[in-house]
């Protein structure tokens, strides 16, 4: 199956008894190690896995992904390394490589899509490339069967999110919040309009993340996308010394 429809088919399959979970870690990080026993754990309690390429001016991201980044770099983390090591994992989770558009446009679209196929790499994120730039990456990793998938905000327009979503294959990202990843306020209830306004306008499962920390969060959102995605909470969690499955199953239980 192509990698786009098994991100997809996988989210709509956990959307019949909640949400899908998707969690977000950055490759390499805390140890190098112990990355693919990690991405093993993580097979077991999520539907899709969202793996982070290190980068060092991750915009996007808050203080726990800058500092994970940050480590994984230093530790010699890269787009080849995480290739190399997904090739010796055997996991039915759809995997999801996020990642900005630098590291991608020098390793080149080209070996990109094929490296990603042997690796099991099911399609990408990459948060500072707009739709207006994104034709030649999408068309390649379209056409290997890979998704390239596309991020809203609330600061969003209707008629945009609708043009992002027609461009996004796996799933749509909702970001649930203004500003970077990570953040320790709680998701208001005004996020509630915006989400239904994307789901309304996306013809593939909506995903949202950004702020995604406590139960609480999971049962707010789960009532409006087709997935949650957790991040620096998870990443955080791993930190601390408890093991990522017993973190993820304490917020969707």
């Amino acid at each position: 199956m192509l990698g786009q429809k098994r991100i997809e088919e996988s989210i709509n399959t956990a959307r019949k008894t909640g949400s899908a979970i998707i969690p977000f870690i950055t490759a390499g990080y805390p140890k190098k190690e112990t990355f693919l026993e990690l991405i093993e754990e993580l097979s077991l309690c999520s539907d899709v896995i969202e793996i982070g390429v290190p980068f060092s001016d991750p915009m996007a991201d808050g203080v726990t992904i800058q500092r994970s980044s940050q480590i994984a770099i230093e530790s010699g983390v890269n787009l080849k390394w995480i290739f190399e090591q997904l090739k010796s994992v055997q996991i039915n989770t759809p995997i999801v490589l996020m990642s900005y558009l630098n590291p991608l446009y020098v390793f080149g679209y080209n070996e990109l899509a094929e490296e990603s196929k042997s690796a099991g790499v099911d399609g990408f994120i990459v948060p500072d490339l707009p739709i207006e730039e994104c034709d030649d990456l999408r068309q390649i990793l379209n056409s290997n069967g890979l998704g390239l998938i596309q991020l809203v905000t609330p600061a969003t327009s209707e008629s945009r999110i609708k043009e992002i979503a027609d461009k996004s294959s796996g799933f749509l990202y909702a970001v649930t919040v203004k500003g970077v990843t990570g953040g320790d306020q709680s998701l208001s209830s005004e996020v509630i309009t915006y989400l239904e306004t994307v789901k309304s306008l996306s013809s593939i499962p909506v995903c949202a993340g950004f702020g995604v920390r406590s139960n609480s969060d999971v049962v707010l959102l789960e009532r409006f996308v087709d997935g949650v995605i957790v991040g620096s909470a998870l990443v955080e969690a791993i930190e601390s010394g408890l093991s990522a499955k017993k973190f993820l199953n304490s917020i969707i239980s």
